[in-house]
This record gives structure tokens, C-alpha cells and sequence, in this order.
């Protein structure tokens, strides 16, 4: 498990149980044992399962859980997704947190199912964007993975994307060239990307040499087919489109030939899915 994700489960722990779990030691017998199985209340994309595997077992390593639903897959409402058997005060400290990973990252997974699933007959792909949680960036971007959409870049660290803000005084395109030039030179294999909002751009940025993908940003339908026609037969840059992306508009979007559709939307906006823990009696099978 990547520490970065380790330091999050046991944060999000210590937060929540804090000097303990008062309810549990106080009212549940110490020797009381349960089984129970997560179970979706709707339809929907996992992802976090592992996570939740995880939390149980940093609560109480005497909790057997085994997880029936793996991450990425679709399930029914009804289906049960993991199954816990153990110490009930272990299970019960552990329940909150693992279905607040579980249930968050299952929303991301299942929002961005939802706009691939749209664009399914087209060649665009659905990208995520630095609109995540703080300190859930890896977590919610492998939940876009589970539901089937593309990384764009991890941070700041791993691409250069050049955008309006970035260019706040008029830059010659000879001094933008050269800064690609020396990003290039210094960083190898860092990709480039510019953001164009006018047609005019994307034909200057066409001509320069070192840029991987340009961004299309709040084009209309019409100037996005015509920005990749103005590429021609040319394999890169590779085309973006951002703006005014929803479930109505992808799949006009994704007709006009562009390569990649951002939805920031996917990871600020999910909404959790509907999961929950029931217990069931331990001699039933």
C-alpha cells in the first residue's frame, strides 16, 4: 500500500476514534462477536474496497473480512461487496471509516462510468483533473481508473500545462518556444500542454515544436471540430476539451474528434454511493 495512502487510513482513524470509542466500550460486551456484510443500496462502480479491508483490520487484526466485489466492478443494488466476522466493538469502531472510503470513492468510480459509458463509440477518452480532495489525490484518482477514465496529470510535478493565468502578460511566441525548449532540455520526457481558447492560438501552438497537448477550453462544438481538422493527419498534439462538460453535452463533445474530455466533475462532485454495513446472525450461511 502506498504510504501516502497508509498515513490517510490512520489518519482518518485518529480522528474518528480519537481517545476511543466510548459507545462500544461502554455498551457492548467485550466478548460479543457479529458477522455482517457490506451491501450496496444502489447501483453503482466500486472502488475503495481494499481500503475498507484495510481499516477493518488496523481496528481489530482479529476481524475476518474477505471481500466478495472487487474494485472496479459493477454491482446491483442488493449485492454484497465484503463480509466482516469478528469482535463486535472492533467492527463497530471500524464501520464509520471504512464506508466513508468506501461509499466516497465508489461515487467517483461510479461518476465517471457514467460520462465513459456515454462516449462509449467514440475514441475520446474521460480525464479527472486536479479537482480532488486534499490528501485524496491517489485514492480518487484510481477510483476514475476503476470506472474507467484516464489520469491526466498526478500534480504539478509531472506535467507542464500552461494556462491563461500562467500567461498573465502577453508572451511572443518565440519566448514560449524557447521556454519549451529549455523545459524540455532540463526535464526530459515531460510533457507539455497549452491552453487555447481561441482558434488563432491553436493555430501558433500547432507550429511550435515540443508541445504534446493542447487544451481546447470552453469552445464551442464547431470550433472544436474545426481545431482538429486544423491538425490534419498529425498524430500530436494531442486535443483536449474542458468547459461546460456534463452528461449532456460528452458525447456531442466527443464527436468532434478530440482525444481527451477533462470532467473536473467526477471527483468534486460525486456523490457518494449508497453502501451499508448489515450484520446477520453468525450461524446463518
Amino acid at each position: 500500500m502506498e504510504e501516502a495512502v497508509s498515513r490517510l487510513i490512520d489518519a482518518a482513524l485518529e480522528e474518528d476514534i480519537g481517545a476511543g470509542d466510548l459507545t462500544s466500550e461502554y455498551f457492548v460486551p467485550a466478548g460479543r462477536m457479529v458477522r455482517g456484510f457490506i451491501v450496496a443500496r444502489e447501483e453503482g462502480c466500486l472502488s475503495g474496497v481494499d481500503i475498507a479491508r484495510e481499516v477493518f483490520l488496523r481496528v481489530d487484526p482479529e476481524i475476518e473480512v474477505q471481500v466478495m466485489v472487487a474494485d472496479g466492478s459493477r454491482v446491483a443494488k442488493g449485492a454484497h461487496v465484503l463480509s466482516v466476522q469478528g469482535p463486535a466493538r472492533g467492527v463497530l469502531t471500524a464501520e464509520r471509516t471504512a464506508l466513508n472510503f468506501l461509499q466516497r470513492l465508489s461515487g467517483v468510480a461510479t461518476a465517471t462510468q457514467r460520462f465513459v459509458s456515454e462516449i462509449h463509440d467514440f475514441s475520446a477518452r474521460i480525464l479527472d483533473t486536479r479537482k480532488t480532495t486534499p490528501g485524496w489525490r491517489l485514492l480518487e484518482k484510481q477510483a476514475v481508473v476503476h470506472g474507467g477514465g484516464t489520469n491526466h496529470r498526478m500534480g504539478l510535478y509531472d506535467r507542464a500545462m500552461v494556462k491563461d493565468n500562467h500567461l498573465v502578460a502577453e508572451h511572443a511566441p518565440e519566448e514560449l518556444q524557447a521556454a519549451i525548449r529549455r523545459l524540455k532540455s532540463e526535464h526530459p520526457g515531460v510533457q507539455v500542454e497549452l491552453e487555447a481558447d481561441r482558434l488563432d492560438q491553436v493555430e501558433e501552438f500547432l507550429k511550435m515544436e515540443g508541445v504534446d497537448h493542447i487544451l481546447l477550453d470552453n469552445m464551442s462544438l464547431m470550433d472544436l471540430q474545426e481545431a482538429v481538422s486544423m491538425r490534419a493527419d498529425r498524430l500530436t498534439p494531442r486535443f483536449e476539451a474542458s468547459g461546460g462538460v456534463n452528461l449532456d453535452t460528452v458525447k456531442g463533445i466527443a464527436a468532434t474528434g478530440v482525444d481527451f474530455i477533462s470532467v473536473g466533475a467526477i471527483t468534486h462532485s460525486a456523490v457518494a454511493l449508497d453502501l451499508a454495513l448489515d450484520f446477520v446472525p453468525i450461524e446463518d450461511e
